[in-house]
């Protein structure tokens, strides 16, 4: 499959980020075309939300294009590959899971439309866990029904962060599909989780420490052993207090207290970047709220790079 071309006797990848958010899916693209000598090319990026623009503005140096609703498709340059977290809200928990019912839940219907008039070869879908069972796999079988009457050879799995390195259970479903055929093979788990210490700050501003009335409320509450190794405390809906050495999954619209390292504090934004996944040099915008909700609208980076990985080395082979 001629996922790639060939100019002046480089490899070059043209590539369109839907719902780009602050770039997960970018970085992971750059990280794997680095790996295998392959010029990246973002051709195209879209975003609705100011704050994602403005992030992904100052890191890459170009500004996404808005509401994709009011993009026509033959006004999107041509590209070999699709990338798209698109928007999840609608078939989390947290979304109540109303799925097709929601506005934001028809905008996968915004990817369908560039795939029919564009046909790029091959295509990379993020969304969360809960997809693969939203009406008893309804929404799903939808989905698949879709883009295989596209053209696409479909193939999609679940995927978690913790088993691409990352301290953090965050549960993905990724959907590959591809014009012609090819001996696609979904990554294996890295297995060598990066410990937490290696991810939170050493010195941290009072601001991020939870109320006196929180801490001892959790305290209450928990009733696992301290091994003096630094944890992530996580509450669920139903009040019951977990201890981990490694991050719940990050959620955007989560309270602000449901995950506190050591049951003391909130997540810092660096610390938070390091636990999808972004590099050091990686910059947020000034407010916390902002950024809890940018960092958990994007994607697990290496979970992402993974799958890349595999498209690739399919396409090589």
């Amino acid at each position: 499959m001629g996922l790639f071309d060939v100019v002046k006797g480089e490899k070059v990848i043209r590539y369109i980020d839907l719902f780009c958010g602050i770039g997960g899916f970018r970085i992971a693209a750059s990280q794997v075309c680095l790996e295998y000598n392959i010029k990246p090319q973002c051709v195209f990026s879209s975003d609705i939300d100011p704050d994602a623009q403005q992030v992904y503005s100052k890191y890459f140096g170009e500004k996404p294009a808005g509401d994709i609703t009011k993009i026509p498709a033959d006004s999107i340059p041509d590209h070999h590959l699709l990338l798209a977290g698109f928007p999840c809200q609608p078939f989390s928990i947290c979304g109540v899971l109303k799925g097709f019912e929601d506005t934001r839940g028809t905008l996968f219907f915004e990817i369908a439309r560039i795939l029919e008039y564009k046909k790029p070869l091959a295509f990379v879908l993020e969304n969360v866990k809960q997809l693969f069972g939203h009406q008893q796999g309804k929404t799903l079988k939808v989905i698949i029904d879709i883009l295989e009457k596209l053209g696409y050879n479909v193939t999609y799995k679940i995927l978690n962060a913790l088993d691409f390195g990352l301290p953090q259970k965050r549960e993905r479903i990724f959907i590959v599909g591809c014009l012609e055929p090819i001996p696609f093979e979904w990554p294996m788990p890295v297995r060598t989780i990066k410990p937490l210490k290696e991810i939170l700050e050493t010195t941290v501003a009072a601001s991020y420490y939870a109320s006196e009335q929180i801490r001892l409320n959790r305290l209450a509450k928990y009733q696992g052993k301290n091994d003096n190794e630094p944890t992530i405390w996580h509450e669920n809906k139903a009040g019951h207090i977990s201890a981990y050495p490694y991050s719940c999954a990050m959620r955007a619209g989560a309270s602000y207290n449901y995950l506190l390292v050591n049951g003391e504090r909130r997540l810092t934004e660096r610390e938070m970047l390091r636990l999808q996944g972004f590099p050091e040099d990686f910059q947020l915008l000034t407010s916390y709220c902002a950024n809890r909700k940018l960092v958990g609208n994007s994607v697990a980076i290496p979970c992402v790079a993974g799958v890349i990985r595999s498209l690739f080395e399919a396409v090589e082979h």
